[in-house]
């Protein structure tokens, strides 16, 4: 006779299990994003223009969580290896406009195809209906903490 086990579903016990399977992905993406070349803050930045097109540096900083000073430096970085460039906003001169350079979308977009199939293996045992749960739940749990 086997006893059954209660499931543990305190605050605690839910927070555990999120950090210890974000760390899992995080190290898994840390990995496939370091196979391409890039560092982290430079594969996002470059992810954000490929799908977002050009934006101004202080709105990719916020999008990224990166501070005006690290998303300075990072830009000037990618700048140096002609994967961007900035280019002055058309309705605001004081205003700097970052965007993909060809370079820069051949290699963001090679790296982010990787990425993805590094992405999808890493979380192939799920199922669909498995990961659409998953994602409701974390979208509530989110919505619940702002």
């Amino acid at each position: 006779m086997t006893k059954s086990r209660v499931e543990d579903t305190s605050g605690i016990h839910v927070w555990l299990i999120l950090w210890k399977a974000s760390k899992a992905i995080e190290q898994i993406a840390i990995r496939s994003i370091s196979r391409s070349g890039l560092g982290l803050s430079d594969f996002a930045i470059l992810e954000l223009l490929l799908h977002k097109g050009p934006q101004p540096v202080n709105v990719i900083g916020k999008r990224i969580l990166l501070t005006s000073g690290s998303i300075t430096t990072a830009v000037d970085r990618l700048a140096a290896k002609k994967l961007v460039r900035r280019e002055n906003a058309a309705a605001d001169r004081r205003s700097r406009i970052v965007e993909l350079t060809p370079a820069g979308r051949r290699t963001i977009a090679r790296a982010f195809e990787q990425h993805a199939a590094d992405m999808e293996q890493a979380l192939a045992h799920l199922s669909r209906t498995g990961r659409s749960k998953l994602v409701r739940l974390l979208k509530a749990a989110a919505i619940g903490l702002s």
